[in-house]
């Protein structure tokens, strides 16, 4: 099949089958699991790596390292929707996927070096070629399914699984790799960036050896095979660093209308697309639209796992929990890692994504439309941080600090609420977007997680006050956060009805 009419959206080859789905997931799979392990191997580390380095441990710069977390983060995925453009319009999505590969490896490795401006020189690149690379290889998954294909949710969630996965693992084995292999003739940190690099040597190796599985799907159209169109978005995006290097350091709040302003544009350029289709397309992005606004709201307070509650473990939870032997065997340390925490959530989604997906199952017509899912993912993100706030407010110990099981439990609630809303959010993009927009509207999917996520820096700065975090500060600001979560997660339920309609009949 030519790259044309794969590009164009139309309906995929025949694939051989590995366990009921195209053999080609399982590349897509395994080349997310290595990027996912470079991701999230940075992840544990960044905001107390920030503090310890470019602040000298102190307390004070907590606030400043959450809000770069939050904007890098936030710019990682507001990258997404210029990534979707190239691919869709000028190199194709399989060129897009390598050439962000070797991007990312690159910034990965520059984040080892001491420079807080060589750090954030990284910082940028990581943006820069994530852009290229994540919303792409996301929608080549659902290019494997006819549109009909009722196995397209299953394979997303397949995909979702490898990506957590690769975040189950990538803080395990790097904080060893610090602690146990490297100990201390290595600085811990410079270990996690370069291990995090590796990584994103194997997911570029593991997409190039495997990309004939995906017979065309992806190539460049015609009019873009030229090499000279990939040297010149490469030359892009190296203009595009010192850019996206401004916007780590400016004021998180001036960043927020960037973001948010950058959304607009999206919108309007769907909006259109899905008018010149015809009526249901125009319905079908309006109902998207919606979703992509409460999107915001959910990731705001899911990614404090990167920031407030790295602090918090750090800080305020008592992970003194016995197994002292044991535990400094496997990381080094006498008490649970706060690094540890982070792998949390993945074991929560690989052990209750199977059943989660048997309930949808088992409930056949009563199955909740999908905004009704994405209320029950606010929901119980509210629920997690109600539990904090009982443990704040009643739970504080003669030492100061809450129980271990709290916080544990806050990312098994945490869980549930992104199992109901964020692989169900992937396949709902690419059923609901204009054809010939798929990879520009998964751009603006991860646009509304990029602005959900430096809201959730800003957040983090409130939730740890000027001087570093305190019992008081983070329970005002995790009251504050079930309130929102809660509020929003109900108001989606209630107007669910009102969007189903709108998506004519997706399910």
């Amino acid at each position: 099949m030519s790259g044309a009419v794969s590009q164009a959206g139309a309906n995929p080859p025949e694939y051989p089958q590995v366990l009921g789905h195209p053999r080609p997931l399982w590349m897509l799979f395994m080349s997310e699991f290595w990027e996912r392990f470079a991701f999230y191997g940075i992840r544990w580390a960044m905001v107390l790596y920030i503090v310890a380095q470019f602040h000298a441990g102190s307390a004070t710069g907590e606030k400043p390292a959450s809000e770069l977390y939050g904007a890098y983060l936030a710019l990682v995925y507001a990258g997404a929707i210029f990534g979707g453009y190239v691919a869709d319009k000028i190199i194709g999505y399989q060129r897009s996927i390598l050439l962000g590969a070797v991007i990312m490896g690159a910034g990965l490795f520059m984040l080892a070096s001491p420079s807080e401006t060589i750090f954030k020189l990284g910082l940028a690149t990581i943006i820069v070629g994530n852009g290229l690379f994540k919303p792409i290889i996301s929608t080549l998954v659902g290019k494997l399914y006819f549109q009909g294909d009722e196995r397209r949710d299953s394979g997303f969630t397949i995909f979702y699984m490898g990506i957590n996965l690769g975040a189950f693992l990538a803080p395990l084995i790097t904080q060893y790799l610090a602690k146990k292999v490297f100990g201390a003739e290595t600085p811990a940190y410079t270990v996690v960036f370069i291990a995090a690099g590796v990584g994103m040597i194997l997911s570029f190796l593991w997409f190039w050896f495997g990309r004939h599985q995906l017979k065309g799907i992806g190539l460049p159209l015609p009019e873009q095979a030229s090499m000279a169109r990939v040297a010149l978005v490469a030359f892009g995006g190296v203009c595009a660093i010192p850019v996206f290097f401004f916007l780590l350091t400016i004021d998180a709040e001036i960043l927020q209308y960037i973001l948010m302003a950058l959304l607009i544009g999206p919108a309007i350029m769907l909006l259109i697309e899905g008018v010149k289709v015809g009526s249901v397309a125009r319905d079908k992005v309006i109902a998207m639209l919606i979703i992509l606004s409460f999107n915001v709201f959910f990731w705001c307070f899911f990614e404090q796992a990167g920031s407030s509650f790295n602090f918090l473990a750090e800080k305020i939870v008592n992970r003194d929990i016995g197994f002292e032997s044991m535990l400094m065997s496997l990381s080094g340390e006498s008490s649970f890692p706060v690094s540890w925490f982070q792998s949390v959530n993945s074991v929560a989604i690989i052990t209750l994504a199977p059943i989660i997906a048997w309930i949808w199952i088992k409930m056949g017509s009563a199955n909740p439309s999908i905004p009704r899912k994405f209320s029950l993912g606010l929901i119980f993100n509210g629920l997690a941080f109600l539990l904090l706030v009982y443990a704040l407010s009643s739970l504080i110990g003669d030492d100061g600090k809450i129980p271990f099981w709290t916080l544990f439990a806050v990312y098994w609630i945490q869980s549930i609420g992104e199992l109901c809303l964020s692989p169900i959010g992937l396949s709902m993009v690419t059923k609901l977007a204009p054809p010939r927009l798929t990879g520009f509207a998964m751009g603006a999917w991860f646009l509304s997680i990029a602005i959900g996520n430096n809201l959730a820096g800003i957040f983090a700065g409130h939730a740890s006050g000027e001087g570093g975090m305190t019992t008081v500060s983070a329970q005002a600001a995790y009251m504050t956060g079930f309130y929102i979560l809660a509020g929003a997660g109900v108001l989606l339920f209630l107007i669910g009805g009102l969007v189903n309609k709108l998506m004519h009949g997706v399910k």
